[in-house]
């Protein structure tokens, strides 16, 4: 079985990024949210949060779809099924990550 920093190669760096991950897991909760609830949701500023939604746009993670035009556009984002799973599949990597540390913190005999 290998270590857990062994584990951290594997991880799709494109989701683990933590603003990166926030937006994922905000949006596999709901069918798309809009890019200003996304701001306030994570914080981000509106350029940051552009560059994170078009890196996970790019790799296939998320979809947009615009409304509207001038001060009433809206930019809708959503998962793509890709994203949807790339995102489950993550949580799942992290929670057998944790459960392996876990194992290694209670071994009364580290080698």
């Amino acid at each position: 079985m290998a270590a857990p920093a062994e584990e951290l190669g594997d991880f799709d760096r494109v989701i683990h990024e933590p603003a990166r991950l926030a937006l994922t897991t905000a949006l596999l909760s709901v069918e798309g949210a809009d890019f200003l609830f996304l701001q306030n949701l994570t914080g981000l500023t509106k350029g940051n949060l552009s560059s994170h939604l078009s890196k996970l746009n790019g790799a296939g993670f998320v979809a947009f779809t615009k409304s509207g035009a001038g001060r009433t556009a809206r930019t809708w984002v959503a998962l793509t099924p890709e994203g949807r799973k790339a995102t489950i599949r993550h949580w799942k990597r992290l929670d057998q990550l944790k459960h392996l540390a876990d194992g290694e913190l209670a071994d009364p005999d580290p080698p």
